[in-house]
């Protein structure tokens, strides 16, 4: 990979990660609703998850998901269901002192899973290793597309968390807390359009 290339794969792993879709948005409204460190495990499965996706489609998922369309629609169908239960959880969430016992973050094992039906993560995740590798030593080109983005996606999503935590005193009010809960849930639906129209 040429230094050139190399460069621009870093400005796309920075630019993709830090810009709103699902797990940002999510991110940002764990952080309002349960602080930084509680939201900690939630942007670290991001992370990982993401990593592994990467790695799978450099190996030949993205090419066994290209020849079977189906497969990748039931992915599509089960994300575009998983995120709407989760605007529901996020629409419907609380002031967490209110509701301690029930009210928990996303875990860690939760974000790495979800990242399998993330539509922004598969099309990050295709576009990566098809603009960014080639032929030549071609697993260490996948290397480093891995290695550049789990470098840069975790302290990019973990802005969004540090944004919402920051937003936690001006949402005290559980009112003003209720309201910043539907918008979030409404951006979390309305990021399922890119996927619905491709």
């Amino acid at each position: 990979m040429s230094l050139t290339t190399f460069l621009a794969l870093l400005v796309f792993s920075f630019v993709s990660s830090i810009t709103p879709g699902p797990n940002n948005i999510m991110l940002f409204a764990s952080g309002v609703n349960f602080g930084m460190w509680r939201t900690m495990p939630h942007a670290l499965g991001i992370s990982f998850g993401f990593g592994v996706l990467l790695a799978a489609v450099g190996a030949g998922v993205g090419v066994i998901l290209a020849t079977v369309p189906i497969l990748f629609l039931a992915i599509k169908v089960a994300g575009g269901l998983y995120m709407l239960f989760l605007a529901w959880k996020i629409a419907n969430s609380g002031k967490v002192e209110a509701k301690q016992v029930t009210a928990k973050p996303m875990t860690f094992l939760q974000a790495a899973l979800f990242q399998w039906v993330n539509p922004k993560a598969w099309v990050m995740a295709t576009v990566a290793m098809s603009a960014y590798t080639h032929e030549g030593n071609y697993a260490l080109n996948v290397g480093i597309v891995v290695f550049s983005f789990v470098v840069l996606n975790f302290p990019s999503v973990t802005v969004w968390a540090g944004f919402g935590t920051v937003m936690r005193n001006f949402l005290e009010d559980p009112v003003k807390l209720k309201i910043f809960n539907y918008v979030m849930a409404i951006a979390l639906v309305l990021s399922l359009w890119p996927m619905l129209v491709t």
